[in-house]
């Protein structure tokens, strides 16, 4: 017995060994491809872009990066750190030809001294969110400069960056930076809409919508598909799903329970508020899902497919089905909820093109609902959900 738990204790320290080992070698072979790249860069001739433009190349980077700084030195430094640290990076000694670069490729980031001649990095900031404002903008400034770069925050940009800087200050402040990207991209809807197999659910971007091909939609946005049998598995969809956010419980109905459509089937809780789902269509319940109240995160994968809440065996299933949505009606069901959606909680915040100078929402957040106040919720629930 000894000997074996002996021979299990140095197969798993072999195996950490191994695995570290791997690690760094992967590591090892990435650095020294991201220097060959780096070291190839400084030779070529990107001129006919940009006079001043230099661009180091990566596989698969982070992120890809401008940046506009008229000290070359600066801009050698940006290369250099970001490079070897797995991003990709363009370097322009002045405003104008880094407006030329946006306007030609995409960048996540453009990086802007604050001042420069000719086009301030403020003139910069602002050109740049007019013309993409999907480009993250962060300013770099000296001391003597943070409240300006501060204020030039006001036009759009993300944040700064405060020369001089080492090495690690700067790969920490950019790690920063794409976390707050990404987590913003993920929570913000954009209103495209998708049909395809629910086994593809998964793979679709957090800001988008899905509908399983073959999966019909309720207007209190449930889920329908028919089983062989007969008998309808129902859930919640990806709209009511992605606008409430984590669920934290399922009131399920009673097993055998005789239901009507557009009465109460089951209730989800967001929160400490509850939203009932109208039943779609009419019936009597032979099946719940207790699986997935055990696991409520797979509904942050997918409401489709096997995460169904209930199963009923449908009573009027000719008469109530052509009052359903599939395919692309049901993809325009969901723009036209999007919209009506955004019109509804819309509200105006600063800096924007409102008749009174602001700008109003027009996208859509994850959990959004879950931010409304009592009186905002239940005009939600009432005028998507109780149909």
């Amino acid at each position: 017995m000894a000997l074996f738990i002996l021979a299990v204790i140095v197969f798993v320290i072999a195996d950490i060994l191994l695995r570290f080992t791997l690690k760094k070698m992967k590591e090892k072979k990435l650095r020294e491809e991201r220097e060959a790249a780096l070291a190839v860069s400084l030779r070529l001739d990107f001129s006919r872009e940009a006079k001043s433009l230099k661009r180091a190349e990566v596989q698969n980077p982070r992120a890809r990066i401008l940046c506009v700084d008229d000290e070359a030195v600066i801009l050698d430094s940006f290369r250099k750190i970001l490079v070897l640290d797995g991003y990709s990076v363009d370097t322009v000694e002045t405003g104008s030809e880094a407006l030329g670069l946006i306007q030609q490729h995409h960048y996540d980031f453009l990086f802007t001294d604050l001042k420069m001649p000719g086009m301030s990095g403020e003139e910069v900031a602002k050109a740049v969110k007019h013309l993409r404002p999907d480009i993250d903008v962060i300013i770099i400034t000296g001391y003597a400069t943070v409240q300006s770069a501060v204020e030039t925050m006001k036009h759009g940009a993300m944040d700064y960056v405060q020369k001089p800087f080492t090495e690690s200050e700067l790969i920490d402040l950019v790690k920063k930076f794409l976390f707050r990207r990404q987590e913003r991209i993920s929570n913000e809807l954009k209103p495209r809409v998708h049909v395809s197999h629910v086994t593809e659910m998964a793979s679709f971007p957090t800001a988008e919508f899905a509908i399983p091909g073959g999966a019909f939609i309720s207007e209190g946005h449930c889920w329908l598909t028919m089983e062989s049998d007969g008998s309808v598995k129902i859930g919640i969809d990806d709209f009511a799903k992605k606008l409430l956010g984590r669920i934290n419980d399922i009131e399920y109905p009673n097993l055998g329970m005789a239901v009507n459509a557009a009465q109460p089937l089951f209730s989800v809780r967001v929160g400490h508020r509850m939203i009932p789902f109208q039943a779609p269509i009419s019936g009597r319940v032979t099946k719940i899902n207790k699986y997935l109240g055990e696991h409520l995160d797979a509904l942050d994968i997918t409401p489709y497919g096997k995460n169904w809440i209930c199963v009923v065996d449908a009573e009027n299933l000719d008469a109530e089905l052509p009052k359903l949505k599939i395919g692309k009606t049901a993809v325009s069901f969901f723009q036209t909820e999007i919209d009506h959606f955004i019109e509804s909680v819309g509200q105006p915040h600063e800096g924007g093109n409102g008749s009174d100078g602001s700008e109003t929402h027009d996208s859509l957040h994850a959990g959004q609902m879950g931010n409304l106040e009592d009186r905002e919720w239940n005009l939600i629930v009432s005028k998507f959900f109780k149909r």
